[in-house]
């Protein structure tokens, strides 16, 4: 018999969750709503919700739409987007993060008192993500984006730091960071850091290892676009080599697993439940082709 077992602390954050219950509120009404990019890094769950109406368009769109109604997604937005929609006339349904708000006063007013102190805000991050556009744009673009610690060459350590990062980042990579700058401006310059990862993401790295380690399979389901897929999958294939990422259940097939091991399906703060279950379901559907 197939042993299947999808992880119940998987699956969409708090974050997501109520911007996708906003969008499905708004839509419910039957009006044209606009997203303003993708509303979660999971191709599939953007396309269910296009198929309800929504509209995903891009920044440079935005900035041509008048007196409509557009979704801001969990991500945030840089200070610029509010100012266009201002004189625009849009009506905003604001849905980012309160964690990520958070961390985008914190960043702003760090920076506003940086020129005083001639600090440099770096913030640890992917380049062109999101979230992390949001958080730059509190800076007026001049905060630093390091993704790793091949990129130190970007700072000058001549100058005091202020250290931020991505709510999605890995908590280890960030804490790593944090010990490598720290013995880089010993007793030169001022270092300081906050740990602004969100621990509805870094909790989870604990509860990944558990569950890789209790499956002899882990197929993981995830957007490719996803930050926080990437981090937590990697941890898992970490822990479980036997670790497969996929971003819907047609990739099942072509991995070609061994149907009579025990098998786990765990995802992204980015995968919606439904999707681990069609997971789940295509597993089911091969292992009864096999058998007859």
């Amino acid at each position: 018999m197939l042993n299947i077992e999808i992880d119940k602390k998987s699956g969409f954050c708090f974050g997501v969750v109520k911007a996708i219950s906003k969008a499905e509120e708004e839509l419910a009404k039957g009006e044209v709503l606009y997203c303003l990019g993708d509303i979660v890094h999971n191709e599939q769950e953007v396309e269910r919700l296009t198929k309800m109406g929504m509209i995903t368009i891009d920044h440079e769109q935005f900035a041509q739409l008048h007196n409509a109604k557009v979704l801001l997604r969990a991500h945030g937005e840089p200070p610029s987007t509010y100012q266009i929609a201002k004189e625009n006339k849009l009506t905003l349904i604001d849905a980012s993060c309160p964690v990520v708000l958070k961390l985008q006063s914190r960043i702003k007013n760090s920076y506003e008192t940086s020129t005083k102190d001639n600090t440099q805000i770096v913030i640890y991050g992917h380049h062109g993500h999101a979230e992390i556009k949001g958080l730059v744009g509190q800076t007026d673009e001049k905060a630093i984006v390091i993704e790793n610690e091949t990129e130190l060459d970007k700072v000058d350590f001549s100058k005091n730091i202020r250290l931020f990062s991505q709510t999605t980042k890995s908590l280890d990579g960030f804490n790593h960071l944090v010990n490598t700058i720290s013995e880089l401006t010993k007793n030169k310059t001022n270092f300081e850091y906050s740990d602004t990862i969100c621990r509805q993401v870094a909790n989870r790295i604990p509860n990944i290892t558990t569950f890789a380690q209790q499956n002899d399979i882990v197929v993981f389901v995830s957007g490719k676009k996803s930050s926080n897929g990437r981090v937590l999958y990697e941890h898992a294939k970490s822990i479980n080599p036997n670790s497969y990422l996929v971003s819907n259940e047609n990739e099942i097939a072509g991995l070609h697993l061994d149907l009579t091991k025990k098998i786990g399906i765990c995802g992204a703060t980015s995968t919606p439940l439904w999707q681990m279950e069609k997971v789940r379901n295509k597993l089911i559907e091969l292992s009864d082709n096999f058998s007859k």
